[in-house]
């Protein structure tokens, strides 16, 4: 019996996630491209991301991806601290996509996340 994947995240600024809803695929942020895969992080692991990748930027969205639909192109690699993060070889169909919702900053200068599902 196969294992169900976790729902992933990724954050993205708005502006550039507005591509990827016209043309229905997401290529990947400029590291993305770079590195050859599309970064995601599970529920555990996106607060972290944005504290030390997009710390202070405004105009972001976090975005929940079925990773039962991205199948095995979803691949879940060590990372930060040795920790498993997913990678996905592959481009992002919009149509695996849950949700997205802004990512706003708070009074602390944190971002404010909602709800995620593990």
């Amino acid at each position: 019996m196969m294992t169900a994947m976790p729902v992933v995240y990724k954050i993205v600024p708005d502006t550039l996630w507005q591509q990827a809803r016209q043309s229905g695929v997401f290529h990947g942020a400029p590291i993305d491209l770079t590195d050859g895969f599309i970064h995601f992080s599970t529920a555990k692991q996106a607060k972290k991301t944005a504290e030390l990748y997009f710390a202070g930027q405004t105009g972001l969205l976090l975005v929940a991806i079925d990773g039962d639909v991205l199948g095995d192109q979803l691949v879940f690699e060590p990372s930060r601290g040795g920790d498993l993060f997913p990678h996905l070889y592959a481009p992002l169909a919009l149509s695996a996509v849950l949700w997205e919702k802004p990512l706003p900053i708070g009074d602390d200068g944190a971002h404010i996340f909602p709800e995620m599902a593990e």
